[in-house]
């Protein structure tokens, strides 16, 4: 249960987490470099799909999947780095995932054919995870209340918007000099952020406090933080949310493309647009934490997120209208700021004794979910707006409904 006196003073730390020490400027710009490593690879790539195909002789379908190899390691990532962090420390986990997601990088950019292209993007996705799910992890060892929420905001921020922003710096460095050179910028980046751990990021899980499970102790450990309704209800809320979030980034360019008939240059700007509004929604959402509780925001979050998702799809059935599309979009994306960062905060607040489970179990279905919808709706949405509006609009709705999980709080 939330504890209001840490709601009303706002900012707490945890004195049996770290000696009572609360994350340096230092750390907490190393954490958000973390949490962006593993969502630019999700689809910086996305603008070379067809000089990949071209390239291998290969159909969009199999470059497709190697979009979806890399969200099913995420999800497996997510999955087992998390309780291995809560065995083995945060720190180790860190390095050792960041230190393979650059090496899987690498075997990218390197790769004969499309196969191996998947099988190395499914690695990249898998040790990529370490930084998102041991992040929150150490957010949670740290820091409680309204230190947490904004912590956990900027992560969320970071990790929404990169696979937004993704495409636009993806689609410079493939035109300048091709789509192997993302890989390499991957690789590159990965060992920026080895760097950014070894020098500022100190193990925040003492021995002490670790649990003895690991991967063994795996299936008991999410039994019993899913037996927790309050924590089940806002991991539910939170991956519903991240499914309407890829619904549109994997729908979008087909809908104003083909469909409003957007050049590829006024569809980067849209792109780039709705980008902005996440990032004001979760700016918004730092302003109102100072006034009201993250159970609220994130109940209001939900039911806008709801509203433009239902405008959307009545446009799409009616005969899309570009104007209304792009302002239900705008406001759409902008409300996730509301939901996200309040989902995640108040679900890892609640199983604080199992952080990496509860954050391992929060990233892999968000990223399952992710993995179903994105091929789902990319195919489907080709030539009409409804499989992009009625897959936000469906995964809105459960995410709201979700709350009812935690009605009495």
């Amino acid at each position: 249960m939330n504890r209001p006196s840490e709601a009303a003073t706002g900012v707490k730390t945890d004195e049996h987490g770290s000696g009572g020490r609360s994350l340096s400027g230092m750390s907490v710009a190393s954490l958000g470099l973390l949490a962006a490593l593993a969502p630019l690879a999700v689809d910086m790539y996305l603008p070379g799909f067809p000089d990949i195909a071209e390239e291998f002789g290969s159909t969009a379908s199999a470059v497709q999947f190697t979009l979806t190899a890399f969200l099913i390691g995420m999800a497996l990532g997510n999955l087992i780095i998390g309780p291995l962090s809560d065995r083995f420390g945060r720190r180790s986990s860190m390095l050792i995932g960041t230190t393979v997601c650059a090496l899987a990088s690498v075997a990218c950019a390197l790769a004969p054919t499309v196969e191996l292209l998947a099988v190395s993007r499914f690695v990249q996705g898998f040790a990529g995870a370490a930084g998102i799910v041991v992040g929150r992890a150490v957010v949670s060892d740290r820091a409680e209340g309204m230190a947490a929420a904004r912590l956990f905001g900027l992560l969320v921020l970071v990790s929404a918007v990169a696979p937004i922003a993704a495409p636009l710096v993806g689609g410079g460095i493939i035109l300048s000099v091709g789509w192997r050179a993302v890989f390499w910028f991957l690789a590159a980046l990965s060992l920026v952020m080895l760097a950014a751990i070894v020098f500022f990021l100190p193990e925040s899980l003492p021995a002490g406090r670790r649990s003895a499970g690991g991967l063994g102790g795996l299936a008991s450990g999410i039994a019993v933080v899913v037996r927790d309704r309050t924590y089940l209800g806002y991991l539910l809320a939170h991956t519903f949310a991240f499914g309407v979030l890829f619904a549109y980034i994997s729908a979008s360019p087909f809908v104003m493309q083909k469909i409003h008939g957007l050049s590829t240059g006024w569809f980067t700007l849209l792109f780039a647009f709705n980008a902005v509004g996440i990032s004001l929604g979760n700016v918004v959402n730092q302003k109102l934490l100072q006034r009201t509780t993250p159970h609220r925001l994130l109940g209001i979050g939900s039911a806008l997120l709801v509203f433009w998702s239902a405008v959307l799809t009545v446009n799409a059935l009616a005969g899309p209208v570009l104007g209304v599309t792009m302002v239900a979009l705008w406001f759409g994306v902008a409300s996730l700021g509301l939901v996200l960062a309040n989902a995640a905060t108040l679900a890892l607040g609640q199983v604080r004794h199992a952080a990496g489970t509860g954050s391992a179990l929060l990233g892999a279905l968000q990223f399952l979910l992710a993995a179903v919808v994105a091929p789902i709706v990319g195919a489907w949405g080709e030539d009409t707006a409804v499989p992009m509006a009625l897959a936000m609009l469906v995964t809105a709705v459960l995410g709201l409904g979700s709350m009812a999980l935690v009605r009495n709080r």
